[in-house]
């Protein structure tokens, strides 16, 4: 049976975080796209709900917290399909806050789903990958993985964890048939500056009402006013997963080519300025 399912679909994904946002929005694209999906989140009831009954969807209940859980849903989409092609690790949220307003709790907890969640899932699914010798990890970082910015700082720490690791991943899997691939989307229009999906730091400092207090109100303006449509984003993903040498990073959005440009230009200026001192360090020869 495993074998008959296997060749009835282009590829089977494994999206995490896809009850809604952008998760939904990708498991819909890959389903329009041919192929299986196992939709996994919190409650599987509003996966249902949200994209409907199909043959080509398994929904399971996860939170990517839990090591266990991470395991038992790929356990439960290789019983009904029988491989896992591509693994998108999309669950996640943000933190609004100076880094002095970011509580021990509120970080502790976002990087538990971030960072350590993304890692649960990735270690369930990367043996079923080596098993075949193929398949696409795909994390979802940010703009704020490839540059950090006031309000957002703790937040994108987790993000730029996000960078490292797959840049590594990148490097372990490429002998093993297996592509990496960190997605830096910029501002897209979802929910993503709502209370669903971004914690606001309780603490406000009045020294950050320049910084970090003027970055809370650009995103109650900018909330569902963001540049960046949503659908493109999951189309622009099965684009990236048929590319047959997929890259190391994709950057989605022209707020993120602006935002890379100006830090690449700034990082060049700055270390040739004190390349001379960086250079001083060395033993002599």
């Amino acid at each position: 049976m495993s074998q008959v399912i296997e060749q009835q679909y282009k590829r089977v994904w494994f999206i995490t975080g896809a009850s809604r946002g952008l998760g939904a929005l990708i498991a819909r694209a890959a389903l329009a796209d041919g192929n299986a999906v196992v939709a996994a989140g919190r409650n599987a009831a509003a996966i249902v709900e949200r994209l409907g009954e199909s043959p080509a969807l398994l929904p399971v209940a996860l939170d990517v917290t839990s090591e266990a859980q991470a395991h038992a849903a790929v356990e439960a989409a290789v019983r009904k399909f029988g491989r896992i092609d591509v693994l998108v690790n999309n669950a996640g949220f943000g933190l609004l806050a100076a880094v002095e307003e970011s509580s021990d709790a509120d970080v502790r907890r976002m990087y538990d789903t971030n960072v350590f969640g993304l890692l649960n899932v990735t270690r369930a699914v990367l043996p079923v990958m080596r098993r075949r010798r193929s398949g696409h990890v795909i994390n979802m970082s940010s703009i704020g993985g490839y540059r950090s910015a006031a309000g957002f700082g703790v937040y994108c720490s987790t993000k730029f964890a996000v960078e490292g690791i797959t840049e590594a991943l990148h490097a372990e899997l490429k002998p093993l048939g297996i592509h990496a691939t960190v997605v830096e989307p910029g501002y897209f229009r979802t929910d993503f500056l709502d209370a669903s999906s971004l914690v606001v730091g309780g603490e406000i400092i009045d020294d950050y009402d320049a910084t970090s207090g003027k970055v809370r109100q650009i995103a109650v303006e900018l909330n569902h006013n963001q540049p960046g449509d949503p659908d493109k984003l999951a189309t622009a993903l099965v684009t990236l997963v048929d590319a047959p040498t997929p890259p190391l990073r994709l950057a989605l959005g022209t707020d993120t080519l602006k935002a890379i440009a100006e830090k690449n230009a700034y990082v060049a200026t700055e270390t040739e300025t004190w390349k001379a001192l960086s250079a001083s360090t060395d033993f002599q020869s």
